[in-house]
């Protein structure tokens, strides 16, 4: 059989694909904006016909209507990352949290720690030889697919196809084959204020010329791509593409060529955009997408000369622990890539690993500069790895510092209205220190 008649003999409505999924399965989705959203749909219309469906996913940009109260009984979702769809569920206990460093999560398919009965995909129509690119999310899913029994895929004309030796799957490798044409999930662009503006400067003062970032999504990320338009030969090695880079990339401040790894090319592992990003990344040859295990693994980050990774946080203490998916035991969101490249950056040849954080919360009633991290809360980066921390109020760079000097470096950055407190604590866990005063 060719793989056009495969094609043609394995196409079918997403009720007939479902037909293959059992009670008792597990099931591994697509990441973020490569969502299986039909087979979704189709699955929670028959949820009486399924018991204990375990579902893993880390972010769902759709209508997440399988984490709804008493859907668990049906289907209940795995995941190593806690966006907004499955924040009120993992916390209530209706779904299932799995602390995993992002690069480490292929593996965890291979050793069938997370065994897969059906991988459910979304692909890009096949190219004149029967492949089909994963196109907007690579990262997990090949791991996924060459373990799994099944492959149900969600065939979307309108997914960009993306390149990259391993972003493909062959046609007769897909066993229901559900054909979609739907507009990819377009990002609204975040709002940023002068608190975002003035970190975005802070961060932006540390990226010299010919540098490789890794940036993600988000208010202070847009804003620090919005102030490198004086820079030059800059590279991307990522997990996450966003729209600002392609604005840097037409305007020829991102062009890869003083990269040392992959020259000239921009690597990630999945992408969120709007229409322009997604337009941008359709058969673009700049952009290769590899599996997570490939672009997040530490000593492959490393091999990028000057690699800059910014990450965000929700707390640091004294010593320089970061706080990043958590709020005390309230869990908010996942370790993802942070450590990745925070460590990447580390063993990079003139790397920097930038944590960006705002001195408070709730309104200022919070400071995020603290102590003690919230008693119950996960330590993300340990302080062994910490490097520089950003708030509006400036840059503490702490690596190579004492725990003593972490502290007093911390408290410079931390909002005017609690250093003095921040002073206090200080001086009862250190004692007589030579001009604190000076620190306010």
């Amino acid at each position: 059989m060719n793989w056009k008649e495969h094609l043609r003999s394995h196409t079918c409505t997403a009720e007939e694909a479902i037909k293959v999924i059992k009670s008792g399965d597990n099931l591994v989705y697509s990441h973020a904006a490569a969502a299986p959203l039909e087979i979704n749909k189709a699955l929670v219309a028959h949820k009486e016909e399924y018991s204990n469906v375990s579902i893993y996913h880390m972010l769902f940009v759709g209508d997440p209507i399988h984490l709804a109260p008493d859907m668990e009984k049906h289907f209940r979702l795995k995941s190593s990352f806690i966006d907004e769809a499955s924040r009120e569920a993992v916390n209530s206990g209706r779904a299932d949290f799995y602390p995993c460093f992002f690069h480490q999560l292929p593996a965890m398919f291979d050793i069938k720690l997370f065994p897969v009965d059906v991988a459910v995909v979304q692909v890009t129509p096949p190219d004149d030889f029967g492949y089909c690119s994963f196109g907007v999310s690579v990262d997990y899913i090949v791991a996924a697919c060459r373990n799994a029994k099944l492959v149900i895929a969600e065939m979307n004309d309108q997914m960009p196809h993306t390149m990259g030796p391993e972003n493909k799957i062959h046609i007769t490798n897909l066993d229901k084959i559900v054909p979609v044409s739907r507009p990819m999930p377009e990002i609204v662009k975040s709002k940023r204020g002068e608190l975002e503006n003035k970190i975005a400067r802070y961060c932006s003062s540390l990226i010299a010329d010919g540098s490789t970032l890794q940036i993600g999504i988000g208010s202070i990320p847009d804003a620090v791509i919005s102030l490198l338009d004086d820079r030059k030969d800059l590279g991307i090695h990522t997990e996450l593409f966003t729209p600002g880079i392609v604005d840097l990339v037409k305007k020829g401040v991102i062009n890869g060529h003083k990269k040392t790894f992959h020259k000239d090319k921009i690597i990630f592992t999945f992408l969120i955009g709007d229409k322009e990003t997604y337009e941008f990344a359709h058969y673009n040859p700049m952009l290769e997408a590899y599996p997570v295990d490939y672009t997040n693994y530490p000593h492959n980050i490393a091999k990028n000369e000057k690699m800059v990774c910014i990450n965000s946080c929700i707390e640091v203490d004294f010593t320089g622990q970061v706080a990043s998916e958590s709020i005390g035991t309230r869990l908010y969101s996942g370790t993802g890539g942070q450590v990745d490249y925070v460590q990447g950056a580390r063993l990079s040849k003139g790397g920097k690993s930038i944590m960006t954080i705002p001195s408070t919360a709730a309104g200022d009633k919070i400071s995020r500069i603290v102590p003690f991290l919230k008693q119950g809360a996960a330590v993300t980066t340990s302080r062994n790895d910490v490097d520089y921390v950003v708030t509006e109020y400036g840059i503490a760079h702490l690596r190579g510092l004492s725990l003593r000097e972490r502290g007093k470096e911390l408290i410079k950055i931390a909002h005017p209205k609690f250093r003095e407190e921040l002073e206090k604590e200080y001086f009862n866990l250190y004692g007589s220190l030579n001009n604190i005063h000076r620190l306010s």
